[in-house]
């Protein structure tokens, strides 16, 4: 995929535990987890702006598009 999740190196920047981030967010430890790692194929927007709220980040912090050779095929 295309689309690269930075939730883990913003999360360190901040020193932020995922159990920390989990409270704050009001989202499941489990499915942070799978955000953190690139386990996931959606995010909701209200999830994205619940974390960037907690982060005090911009969505652009936490999602990275790289382009893929061939265009992805």
């Amino acid at each position: 995929m295309a689309i690269i999740l930075r939730l883990d190196r913003v999360m360190a920047d901040r020193k932020m535990s995922l159990n920390e981030l989990s409270e704050k967010v009001g989202v499941a430890n489990v499915n942070l987890s799978k955000l953190k790692n690139g386990r996931v194929s959606a995010i909701r927007f209200s999830t994205l702006d619940a974390i960037c709220e907690a982060l005090d980040c911009q969505p652009g912090d936490i999602l990275e598009y790289e382009k893929t050779p061939n265009g992805g095929k």
